[in-house]
């Protein structure tokens, strides 16, 4: 390739990826339903998106690296103190389970259906056995399911990960010296590539306990050297026994995250950015690797294959896993109903069935093809059904709003019970035991433990919430709560506007929305009730008094839409209203 070839390819590879996931999040869906297609039609119709071209017999080292980020950044959202009870059952009896019934389902069947010899339909089966956070993660989000379902599910995928590239490589290595004939897989060589993976996280964890801990890196360098560590540690051990790294990388994050002690960063925006290109990147150039003449020959049986896998392999394995425990019969079923192939599967094919052809193995030249459709159609399946089905069981969230009221201010309190009034179950907390007390004799449920407590762990989330918002008295509290709590909750997080002459330290210079405009700050919003102003919940079809001020929306549904400087609600037929009426008396000091 010329050097503007190159220049080209790695240009519209970044763009195509980039591109893809925009495009995904405005679609509202899954971005892998459209990275997959992007790369496969990039690869078919250019010259350019070629990635063995681009990067020559480099790419899959380049690959297995990328991986072992993916899947430490993964760790690193994994609390073992959440793995306990029925989760951990579940969690352990899905990988116990799953991963030899997965792959035993395609050593029985892809002899007949694809026309190869066991050796190769092993190599196809340990390669489907592997689901993953880069996929299940996205899907998760689109469909909010119940907090126990997620985490056995992001649980089953960050682990399965790293134990089916191991398997992969055993597999591997079995096939090249044996012919993977009967009783000549090597237990041995499993078990060995299990500790050098397990050393190899235990170093990952010491070098991050010295820069991190010891030297008390920042965020920008601390943040670089968890990348150079995780990429040496996973490449030297990959340089001992192939994709060991891979479990080096997740035993490091899981363990970075749960270790107290650890100084760590507590933003990863960078990482996490950068997790994001890296997943994009390997979707498109690892598509683009597959032709259109190798997957022809495979389709309809893949596609029987795929049916098999997701309507009784899975179910199958989520059915055993639930047994005897108290996870509810619709959380079970929706487990059965979700496992997608990603990127580890596309990685670990692409890692060794060119060397598998290059062997001679007959039907080698196949497996890239086969796990690109399975990953293809699996993507396609849950990412399309998995919403509805949940729905259906009535495994997900519920749609209505539970806000988290943060402050204790006798208005706070009244606007907390104007929005019950209205239909919304709200949650308060408050740092001073009077405002406390306050809320407690209101009867609103008070929000225990200390708030910051989250905000100072970036694992941390606030379950069963979905807005934040801050009505303390203290604005650069509010600012800050801000900018920290917005990565532990799954929804927005606001803070009531300070005064336009506000002399704090943070709050005037904080960027991002304010609650109900410029003309309802927080000093204008407590002399307006103090002079006896109060909330008021209508439907949207009653005629609003004069004097008002739309606060709040309560939608039909149940969800919850506040007024902020930069998003003015439009009710709608069905809506409730929370409006701030004009005062009773006297005239506004504060105005």
């Amino acid at each position: 390739m010329t050097e503007d070839e190159i220049l080209l390819g790695l240009g519209l590879t970044v763009a195509l990826a980039v591109g893809s996931q925009i495009l995904a999040s405005r679609l509202r869906i899954p971005s892998l339903i459209v990275l997959l297609p992007v790369g496969f039609a990039a690869g078919a119709l250019t010259d350019v998106v070629d990635p063995e071209r681009l990067v020559g017999p480099d790419f899959s080292a380049l690959v297995s690296l990328s991986v072992a980020l993916i899947l430490y950044d993964a760790g690193l959202g994994l609390d073992l103190r959440r793995l306990k009870g029925a989760t951990r059952t579940v969690v352990l009896r899905l990988i116990v389970l799953g991963v030899p019934l997965s792959w035993g389902t395609v050593v029985l069947l892809g002899p007949a259906l694809f026309g190869v010899p066991t050796a190769t339909a092993s190599m196809i089966g340990v390669i489907l056995v592997v689901s993953g956070p880069t996929v299940v993660g996205p899907l998760l989000e689109h469909v909010r399911p119940t907090d126990r379902v997620r985490r056995v599910l992001v649980w089953e995928g960050s682990l399965v990960d790293p134990i089916g590239g191991i398997l992969g490589a055993v597999v591997f290595h079995s096939i090249v010296s044996g012919g993977l004939q009967t009783g000549h897989f090597r237990f041995g060589a499993f078990f060995a590539g299990l500790a050098v993976g397990l050393l190899g996280g235990v170093a990952g964890v010491a070098l991050l306990w010295f820069t991190l801990r010891r030297l008390r890196l920042g965020e920008t360098l601390g943040t670089l050297a968890q990348l150079a560590i995780v990429v040496v540690v996973a490449a030297a051990c990959d340089m001992a026994y192939d994709d060991t790294g891979l479990i080096a990388a997740i035993v490091t994050g899981l363990t970075v995250a749960n270790l107290p002690g650890f100084d760590m960063p507590a933003r990863r925006t960078f990482s996490e950015t950068l997790v994001q290109l890296i997943i994009g990147l390997l979707f498109v150039s690892i598509s683009a690797t597959v032709t259109p003449k190798s997957v022809t020959p495979v389709l309809l049986p893949t596609l029987l294959l795929v049916v098999v896998l997701v309507l009784v392999t899975r179910p199958l394995a989520a059915l055993l896993a639930g047994l005897g425990t108290d996870l509810p019969a619709a959380e079970r079923a929706f487990t059965g109903w979700m496992a997608p192939r990603g990127i580890v599967a596309a990685s670990t094919a692409t890692t060794f069935a060119g060397s598998l052809a290059a062997a001679g193995l007959h039907g080698a030249d196949k497996i890239l093809p086969i796990t690109f459709l399975v990953i293809v159609a699996t993507v396609v399946i849950y990412g399309l059904t998995a919403e509805p089905v949940a729905a259906r069981l009535g495994a997900t969230r519920p749609v209505r709003s539970r806000p988290l009221l943060v402050g204790g201010a006798p208005w706070v309190v009244d606007l907390a019970l104007s929005l019950r009034t209205a239909g919304v179950d709200v949650l308060m907390w408050a740092g001073s035991a009077r405002e406390r007390d306050r809320i407690e004799d209101a009867g609103i449920e008070l929000a225990a433990g200390e708030l910051m407590a989250v905000a100072d762990d970036p694992q941390a989330r606030l379950q069963g919430v979905t807005s934040l918002f801050l009505f303390t008295d203290d604005d650069d509290f509010n600012a800050l709560a801000t900018t920290l709590m917005k990565d532990s909750i799954d929804g927005p997080v606001h803070r009531i506007g300070p005064p336009p002459d506000s002399q704090g330290v943070v709050a005037p210079y904080t960027a991002g929305a304010t609650l109900f405009g410029p003309g309802l700050v927080r000093h204008t919003l407590v002399s307006r009730h103090e002079r006896g102003a109060r909330f008021q919940v209508l439907p949207a079809s009653v005629p609003r008094p004069p004097g008002h001020d739309l606060l709040f929306l309560v939608r039909a549904d149940g969800r919850l839409e506040p007024v902020t400087d930069s998003l003015a609600a439009t009710p709608a037929e069905g809506d409730t209203l929370v409006i701030l009426g004009p005062p009773t008396a006297g005239p506004d000091p504060a105005g």
